[in-house]
């Protein structure tokens, strides 16, 4: 089994190869075994035409620690479904946060729920919600 710190040197390995993640600006805030969090600034550029943050960005972050979460059990592996609830508009002005955990794995694939946070200054607002199989990329493969 992978040490917490080495856990998270690789989730930053990841992150860093992901160009999208990069653009946004993504941070990896923490990798355990069985848990993700993954959050990123909010600015005019990722919000839509009702000032709202953009639902694809949302789902963007949800996506992405859903699949951080279900790989620290797996090793490498992509999202083969998801799907969000959008629960509220995100329309703070500081940062999004993703917080994600496995609630079930086998060998090749995990399921995971995901919540995610508008960070206000008024304090962390729930706007959407999550879940989403994982599955190991070796079993994708085959």
């Amino acid at each position: 089994m992978m040490s917490l710190h080495s856990l998270m040197m690789v989730g930053q390995q990841v992150l860093s190869k992901q160009a999208i993640s990069e653009h946004f600006d993504t941070s990896l805030d923490r990798l355990d075994v069985g848990e993700a969090e993954l959050s990123m600034p909010i600015n005019a550029v990722i919000r839509q035409q009702h000032g709202f943050v953009h639902g694809g960005i949302v789902s963007y972050l949800a996506d992405n620690a859903l699949t951080f979460a279900g790989g620290s059990v797996l090793g490498d592996s992509v999202t083969v479904e998801y799907k969000i609830n959008y629960l509220k508009p995100a329309k703070g002005s500081s940062r999004l946060r993703a917080v994600a955990k496995v609630i079930g794995h086998g060998k090749s694939n995990a399921v995971c729920t995901c919540e995610v946070f508008d960070e206000t200054l008024e304090g962390a607002i729930l706007v959407a919600v999550a879940q989403g199989t994982i599955q190991a990329v070796k079993a994708v493969a085959k």
